[in-house]
């Protein structure tokens, strides 16, 4: 009867002492877990003109930290800034007029019922959709309050990545129970996952956003610029993509009476829109590494759940996380089996 002996008892022991001190750690800091994925993004994306600054002009690694640091700080929180701002009145109005705003779209709906004999939602329907409407608003308040918590310990953690990057880098890879050629792999996929995520996500959003702007700005829509955030977010979802923006613009329209308008609105988002949509992707597929849609889909599910609107990036990134894991298993083991 084969025992088991001693060393292995305690690599069992200690393993499980490891596992167990970690969820207490995570536990008691999932808060960072964002801010953490967050840091490690700009970090990757830093790091090149880091490199630059350090190498080519000699800049001290402290003083080259400093100032990016500073322009990436500057650039998202203007970003998210200018979200708010945009949002905010909008926000404060539903939470304020929910009531109003449920009997208006009432009476918008019955209106478009009677004129083209169609049946869209029913008065339960609507009252649910009014609670999800004042939900969503309350949500992306707190979001918002819990991400400038966020925004600053991204950064805070951000600032010792960027000064002491290679020493944290080269010691989290030697901890790393692996084969060499696994290490290299796994480093390489890390970059490639922050890249095609981080950049590739919102650089799809803001590709369709942009093509989204020609037609509101010829036909005239009011709040453009409200219109171009909001196609923004929703180039990022996957499946309805930009749907989420035109559909509800072109029903907006509708409801004005406004037949023509609609259904170019329509017309223009489902063709062109959509075809610039996997144009841009094409060529992503070519420039960067590209995220499978069903990876998007269930990572901003999931991102959201965990993150709020963040969720957005850092939920695929996860789920990307999740499946480099599986294929470092397979890399690593798969031979030995």
């Amino acid at each position: 009867m084969n025992q088991i002996s001693a060393g292995q008892i305690r690599q069992v022991l200690l393993i499980l002492l490891i596992a167990s001190l970690f969820g207490v750690i995570f536990w008691n800091l999932q808060f960072f877990v964002p801010a953490l994925l967050g840091s490690y993004t700009l970090f990757v994306l830093l790091k090149a003109p880091q490199t630059y600054l350090t190498g080519r002009w000699k800049w001290p690694n402290h003083v080259a930290s400093a100032v990016l640091l500073l322009l990436s700080f500057m650039v998202v929180f203007l970003l998210f800034n200018g979200l708010y701002i945009m949002l905010q009145g909008r926000i404060l109005f539903v939470l304020q007029n929910s009531e109003t705003i449920r009997q208006n779209a009432e009476s918008i709906i019955k209106d478009l019922e009677i004129k083209y004999s169609i049946s869209l939602l029913t008065p339960d329907n609507m009252n649910h959709l009014s609670e999800w409407l004042v939900a969503a608003a309350q949500g992306l308040v707190g979001a918002t309050i819990n991400g400038l918590g966020l925004l600053l310990a991204t950064f805070f953690i951000l600032w010792f990545m960027l000064t002491e990057g290679k020493k944290m880098e080269q010691s989290f890879f030697e901890w790393m129970p692996l084969r060499h050629d696994n290490v290299i792999f796994v480093r390489k996929q890390l970059n490639d996952m922050v890249w095609g995520n981080a950049i590739g996500i919102p650089l799809m959003g803001f590709v369709q956003a942009l093509a989204g702007l020609l037609i509101y700005w010829l036909i005239g829509v009011e709040d453009i610029w409200m219109w171009f955030a909001i196609t923004f977010v929703s180039g990022m979802m996957p499946v309805l993509g930009v749907a989420l923006a035109f559909v509800p613009l072109s029903l907006l329209f509708l409801s004005q009476g406004d037949d023509g308008k609609a259904v170019l609105i329509f017309l223009y988002g489902f063709f062109i829109m959509g075809s610039v949509d996997n144009l841009a992707r094409m060529w992503l597929l070519n420039k960067i590494s590209h995220t499978h849609p069903l990876i998007t889909l269930f990572g901003v599910v999931v991102g959201l759940q965990l993150f709020g609107f963040i969720g957005f990036v850092f939920g695929p990134i996860l789920i990307s996380l999740f499946i480099l894991l599986l294929r470092i298993y397979h890399k690593e083991f798969h031979q030995i089996a």
